[in-house]
């Protein structure tokens, strides 16, 4: 029991902080609504589930040098694409000026959400070193402990949503908050990417 809180406490700390999946979650429930943004909660606790399983079974193939920097130049691209389309996005005047992302379908939120949390090796690299500190756990409790946390990841992910998109934000506030976030992705990927590149130059 001990061992579960604590590892329930660490988990649940460590999605108190905001990274790239709160600003997406954020961008989406504020601009199209929090039953739109679910999909966006559930691509990104697949993912999480994904690299849960990998790590807990020993298949952690994010481990190895070359999977790991492949992965964070993708997941760099495709921060800085993300985050320059939301920097571009425009003031709604009406409700035929949507951006691209404001027309977004459930499925095509849900693998947004994929993608952001599979290509984000922080993640993985999180759950790996909580898989480290469980070697002496039955396959049984490392189960328990894996969907509880993807529990957990899917219903924090939806309450941020709920809380954000319950009414829909004003347009200037949905404006101001792409750019924000946007310029936030956009400087998260860079710096994925600048690491790596430091990392080769060493």
């Amino acid at each position: 029991m001990e061992q579960f809180l604590a590892v329930a406490l660490v988990h649940f700390l460590a999605l108190l902080i905001p990274g790239v999946d709160f600003f997406l979650i954020t961008r989406t429930a504020m601009s199209s609504g929090w039953r739109n943004a679910t999909g966006t909660c559930l691509g990104i606790a697949v993912a999480n589930g994904i690299f849960i399983a990998t790590a807990f079974s020993g298949l952690a193939l994010i481990s190895h040098p070359v999977v790991l920097n492949s992965i964070q130049v993708a997941g760099g691209a495709f921060l800085i694409y993300i985050g320059t389309a939301f920097v571009r996005s425009k003031e709604r005047s009406g409700p035929d000026e949507q951006t691209l992302m404001e027309r977004a379908t459930w499925a095509r939120n849900f693998g947004l959400g994929l993608a952001s949390g599979l290509l984000n090796p922080k993640n993985a690299l999180f759950y790996l070193s909580l898989a480290a500190t469980l070697t002496q756990a039955s396959p049984l409790r490392l189960v328990a402990y894996g969907v509880w946390m993807f529990s957990v990841v899917l219903a924090w992910d939806i309450f941020v949503a709920v809380a954000l998109g319950t009414k829909r934000a004003p347009a200037a506030l949905v404006f101001w908050i792409s750019k924000a976030a946007g310029a936030f992705l956009v400087l998260f990927g860079m710096g994925m990417i600048g690491t790596m590149v430091l990392r080769w130059w060493n």
